[in-house]
């Protein structure tokens, strides 16, 4: 028989734990982060968690427009492509989910999921089944949504993806699931991201995976290159000053022989780079 004097009494919630050392009353969202970060002086949460409660905060407060990628760097399949000009632009860009145009550049017809297409990839003997019967309903929300409201509706739905949309209709661009996620939990890495203790990782002859902060020097001897060095340390601070700005992900810029496109990015510097090497006569001084 238990002692009721020795009974085991259920460990305090993270919120009863909160309630414990509250002092002053939380009136507004800055006073949220306040007790937060008094929390994790305390010892209440970590530093993880007080990450993931602070973007939980910011993504109620940004709109699609702030994270959406632009409509200008949006990989597209248009209907009318034969499956041999889009199947090489699929697998290079890395994307699971394409939006297909009809016959204007804002009539979004559906959404082809990448694998829908292994059926006929692995069976090119097969009759091709019509682009029109693999699309996925489209989403369509207005630029001014909150992030947080577009994360339940994508829970709700099972949807993962959104085009972007102004107040006239036109396309602005397009929003996933994972944009929305990363303003909360931070940058989610994928099969492309580079191990720890690489600055390169080769995706194709031409093309290469590249961490911002690899030194400029030692970039041009990899690929015996001459971009220069005199004011910057990193590929990351030569592509924030070519553009002339902190970049989004999807910006592109050339230097040289090389074409840069920005893949994460927050709101100090650039993480991680897409390095394309040009053909000479796509290259610019």
């Amino acid at each position: 028989m238990s002692d009721p004097d020795h009974s085991s009494h259920p460990r305090p919630s993270l919120l009863q734990r909160l309630r414990q050392w509250r002092q002053p009353r939380a009136n507004s969202r800055q006073d949220i982060r306040q007790l937060l970060r008094d929390a994790r002086h305390r010892k209440v949460i970590d530093t993880d968690v007080l990450g993931i409660m602070e973007g939980a905060l910011t993504v109620s407060e940004l709109q699609v427009r702030e994270v959406m990628v632009p409509r200008t760097q949006m990989t597209v399949v248009n209907a009318d492509d034969t499956p041999q000009s889009y199947l090489k632009q699929i697998i290079e860009s890395g994307h699971s989910r394409f939006p297909v145009l009809g016959e204007g550049p804002d009539e979004v017809l559906g959404i082809l999921l990448a694998k829908d297409l292994l059926v006929q990839i692995l069976h090119q003997d097969a009759p091709a089944t019509p682009l029109e019967k693999l699309l996925r309903p489209a989403t369509f929300v207005p630029e001014s949504k909150r992030l947080n409201v577009l994360l339940r509706e994508f829970r709700e739905n099972r949807n993962h993806m959104a085009i972007v949309v102004n107040e006239y209709g036109n396309i602005s661009g397009l929003v996933t699931i994972e944009d929305v996620l990363e303003e909360i939990v931070g940058e989610i890495e994928d099969e492309y991201d580079i191990e720890e203790n690489e600055y390169i990782h080769q995706l194709s002859d031409d093309e290469y995976m590249i961490k911002a902060v690899i030194p400029i020097e030692l970039f041009n001897n990899c690929f015996k290159a001459r971009l220069p060095d005199d004011e910057f340390d990193t590929i990351g601070g030569l592509v924030i000053h070519t553009l002339g700005h902190l970049p989004k992900r999807n910006e592109e810029t050339t230097l040289g022989e090389f074409r840069f496109r920005v893949l994460s990015a927050d709101k100090r510097r650039i993480h991680l780079l897409r390095m394309q090497i040009l053909p000479s006569a796509e290259t610019s001084e």
